[in-house]
């Protein structure tokens, strides 16, 4: 039977609010303010893997096994999340360039948006091996291509353009969903000094990221709440920068009124 949109509309009104809804979740994510233990419950950020395959390191994310799987405390994942949206929003807030990757099938989507609203960059496929540390030669090698000769500028004698060559741009900040699949991207990072933020699942090492966030990475769910909830705070210290950048601007252009006034009042007098 099919369902048309106006019945997921009553659908979706009816629902509790702690309820996880994905089809909103990704076009309206949560704000950190507005995170709870609720939403976290219900989108399974809580369940872990086997004991067979715990990382020890995680111990202190766990609060116990249930039915043969690691149970994460919710309470670690609340505040670690609270702890990295702080530090996106503080990124974005001071023009830092953020790369969002995730690349597990179905991740695309909550990665792009939360780019988006951060006015970042977003990577959903095979990290390219030395795009940071050794990232003119690797992008350069990969876009170079031959332009065709201008007869027009012949004529003049102006001797043809090289192609242009893209530069490099290194991130600020790298928001990782799986980094069990991207230790390439989190070693040339490391090597470069760019802080990280990571889903850490209980078969992980916290320690391959700067800011851990413990939840179960596996869990498209798990990874639309985490990407939407970190795009918000980006979103918040975008708009902050543009805020302050707007009202620099006006300060700006007040005084240099303020001075040309000035200078007309003095050629008056003078005249007079």
């Amino acid at each position: 039977m099919l369902i048309e949109d106006s019945q997921y509309d009553k659908w979706e009104f009816k629902c509790p609010t702690t309820l996880h809804r994905p089809f909103t979740r990704v076009k309206h994510p949560t704000g950190p303010a507005d995170l709870t233990l609720a939403l976290l419950l219900a989108s399974q950020a809580h369940l872990g893997h086997s004991p067979s395959l715990w990382n020890t390191k995680t111990q202190a994310y766990i609060y116990g096994i249930r039915q043969g799987v690691h149970i994460i405390s919710l309470d670690a994942t609340l505040s670690h999340l609270k702890l990295a949206a702080s530090v996106v929003r503080g990124v974005s807030a001071n023009g830092g360039l953020i790369l969002f990757v995730g690349t597990r099938s179905g991740q695309d989507q909550a990665i792009v948006g939360a780019a988006r609203r951060t006015g970042g960059y977003h990577l959903f496929h095979r990290w390219l091996p030395g795009a940071i540390t050794n990232g003119e030669y690797v992008i350069g090698r990969g876009r170079l291509k031959a332009e065709p000769v201008d007869p027009r500028k012949l004529e003049f004698g102006l001797p043809p353009q090289p192609p242009v060559i893209p530069k490099a741009l290194k991130p600020d900040l790298v928001v990782i969903m799986n980094p069990l699949e991207n230790h390439v991207l989190l070693r040339e990072c490391t090597a470069h000094r760019i802080p990280t933020i990571g889903i850490i699942d209980t078969n992980a090492d916290p320690s391959l990221v700067t800011y851990a966030i413990p939840a179960n990475d596996d869990s498209l769910r798990c990874v639309e709440v985490i990407a939407g909830t970190l795009g918000r705070a980006g979103e918040d210290g975008r708009l902050e920068r543009e805020a302050r950048d707007k009202r620099r601007n006006m300060r700006i252009a007040m005084k240099e009124i303020k001075a040309v006034d000035g200078k007309v009042t003095i050629r008056v007098a003078e005249h007079a």
